[in-house]
């Protein structure tokens, strides 16, 4: 009879590691938002392309599972983590403690400033008084609110679903000036034909409260395994070369930060 039970015990424990292994090399679920260039955008035949796609499947790579992209919203991003629609989010997604109280972070995998894109020669000067009774267009939900509405309580405030729409309206003149990641805006923007008329003013904006110490790979609160696999797949693409490739194809310097 104790034999019986051993051999039960052990042929538990044998299934429990098979469905251990399986988990391991199940595909991972990335949700990505396809709509902030350099970071991520869609090509014409619905190919998702950009920074956080390569980093995406570099960490996949790393991890031995397969990436499956799901696009999802900016607004609706940790509602549907936590909905389990995908298993982690790598989508620029700033590192924050009021973020942290829903969800757990990786470490940043990379970090870069904000700043305001207004037209040129308009004189807009950066400051509470210049800015007072403004329209600034930024996304939703994002860091940025966050720092306007601390830092410039005084300025009307254009909420988007999308950095793409903000641009749009900032080009057509429906709001003086827009915020958002200097590398987003310059890439997104300023580099392009709509753009060309708009540059960068005042300097680099940071509140840690708001922006925190950068970007990270977000995953559910309590998936520590997952998160701590991540980490070190981060690691291991900034040791071997591979991230400063993927950093090489969109920017000219390295985004990872200090």
């Amino acid at each position: 009879m104790k034999f019986k039970k051993l051999a039960t015990t052990l042929g538990a424990f044998a299934l429990m590691l098979g469905l251990a292994g399986n988990s391991l090399a199940a595909d991972l679920r990335v949700g990505v938002e396809g709509a902030y260039p350099p970071f991520s955008w869609k090509e014409s035949d619905g190919t998702l392309k950009g920074f956080d796609i390569e980093i995406a499947e570099a960490i996949c790579t790393e991890l031995k599972r397969k990436c499956v992209l799901i696009e999802q919203d900016w607004d609706g991003m940790i509602p549907a983590l936590l909905a389990r629609k995908f298993d982690v989010i790598i989508a620029s997604m700033s590192i924050t403690e009021e973020r942290k109280k829903r969800v757990d972070f990786s470490d940043k995998y990379y970090n870069t400033p904000a700043k305001f894109v207004a037209k040129k020669g308009s004189g807009l000067v950066i400051s509470k008084a210049g800015l007072k009774g403004k329209r600034v267009g930024l996304q939703r939900g994002t860091t940025h609110q966050c720092f306007m509405e601390k830092m410039y309580p005084d300025v009307e405030l254009v909420l988007y679903g999308g950095q793409d729409e903000v641009f749009q309206d900032l080009a057509i003149g429906r709001i003086d000036a827009q915020f958002s990641d200097s590398i987003a805006a310059d890439e997104g923007f300023l580099k392009t034909d709509a753009g060309k008329d708009f540059e960068f003013t005042g300097g680099d904006q940071h509140d840690e409260a708001c922006h925190g110490p950068g970007a990270g790979i977000t995953v559910r609160k309590g998936d520590s395994a997952l998160r701590d696999q991540v980490n070190a797949a981060i690691k291991t693409i900034r040791d071997n070369g591979v991230y400063q490739k993927i950093n090489a194809k969109y920017f000219e310097f390295d985004i990872f930060g200090g």
